[in-house]
């Protein structure tokens, strides 16, 4: 008998043994039935079955192996895969049946053989090809739907927190027009409205990062607009912010050309915060605002913790450490959050590309350049 009849006469006991080893497994919800704990074992063991009996080519044969076969939209084992992420198994509890019943089924057909039933070479490598496969779908359908729920927990959380913050930033506002404030409470009020404004800032990043990663990227509305009073209020705004920075900004008059508005607004503001956070604060932080015939460029630099070279490449990625060194080894740069993934996901919406050194002797510059006008209008 080859291995794939094997398994259809032998389908009970190897479910029950998977149903077995499945109720070992602790979780935090609610236990389940027998049915529950079988799931989809039978039906991805008569998968495995049919696969035993079809033909393949050395090419499959070697794809499979690694976990790389052509999945099935809708198979049995990604369909296990997003039962146990409701029913609260975690991703080793997923990957530790797929091992049991490895296990279980090379067991029971072992001891066929050694009874003396033929043993075929290739049935064993095709059956832990078939066991492989079924693990990467399960792993891939489990990995992506945790990361869907994940970002739209994110933007839940983003749009449920703008409203009450918005509140306090509009009563802190009101506060600081009132000329009857005494000196202590304005100051209250401006720590208010400075902690609020910087808070508001990374619910909007959070925001974006969020909509980056469910559709297909940042939007942008370009219309005629002249840049320089826009620069020039986010760097007031960032002076408010951080009063405790000097930040000294260098722009000729007019700028036009065909921006998104609001969208550089976070260009500026996210590069400026990131330079007062990483920045040395003895030394003023330098906005520049400049254009030439075609292109706008836009700059901000300061001193102070230099960027290792191993962390470049890799600093405009989301929430992330981008060194395997720790993050004392890196300083402040092992971890730069959302903003400058926001950055680089705006000026790459306008045609545009960032350049970025730091050295110890020059301090840290980053560099954005944007065409003037929208190519593609």
């Amino acid at each position: 008998m080859r291995l794939s009849g094997f398994l259809i006469q032998h389908i009970e006991s190897i479910v029950q043994e998977w149903e077995n080893f499945a109720s070992t497994l602790y979780t935090t919800g609610k236990p389940l039935d027998s049915e529950a704990l079988r799931d989809h074992a039978e039906l991805m063991l008569r998968t495995i079955a049919a696969d035993l009996d079809t033909d393949q080519t050395p090419v499959q044969q070697k794809t499979k192996s690694h976990g790389q076969g052509p999945a099935t939209e809708g198979s049995a084992a990604q369909s296990h895969a997003m039962t146990r992420l409701m029913s609260g198994f975690s991703i080793d509890q997923v990957v530790s049946e797929f091992r049991a019943l490895r296990a279980s089924v090379v067991s029971q057909w072992m001891k066929q053989v050694r009874a003396g039933m033929p043993f075929e070479v290739d049935d064993m490598i095709r059956f832990n090809e078939a066991i492989d496969q079924a693990l990467a779908e399960s792993i891939s359908s489990y990995t992506h739907e945790v990361q869907a729920s994940r970002n739209i927990f994110l933007g839940i959380l983003g749009h449920d927190l703008r409203t009450p913050l918005n509140a306090i930033l509009l009563g802190a506002d009101v506060l600081l027009r009132t000329d009857t404030l005494g000196a202590r409470a304005t100051k209250t009020a401006s720590r208010i409205y400075a902690s609020v404004k910087r808070a508001t800032h990374i619910v909007a990043d959070l925001l974006d990062f969020t909509r980056s990663q469910l559709g297909p990227g940042i939007p942008v509305k370009r219309t005629r607009v002249d840049l320089g009073p826009v620069c020039a209020r986010i760097v007031d705004e960032s002076r408010m912010v951080y009063p405790e920075a000097s930040i000294v900004m260098a722009a000729p008059g007019q700028i036009e050309g065909d921006f998104d508005a609001s969208r550089l607004e976070q260009v500026f503001s996210n590069l400026i915060t990131n330079a007062v956070q990483h920045g040395n604060r003895n030394t003023p932080i330098t906005v520049t605002l400049d254009a030439t015939q075609s292109t706008l460029r836009f700059s901000v630099h300061n001193t102070g913790s230099v960027i290792p070279d191993d962390v470049l490449p890799f600093i405009f990625n989301p929430m992330g450490r981008y060194s395997p060194q720790s993050s004392a080894d890196n300083g402040p740069y092992a971890s730069l959050g959302l903003g400058l993934f926001i950055v680089a996901e705006v000026v790459e919406a306008h045609d545009g590309h960032i350049e970025v050194s730091s050295t110890a002797e020059s301090g840290t510059s980053f560099t954005v350049s944007i065409p003037l006008n929208n190519s593609s209008s």
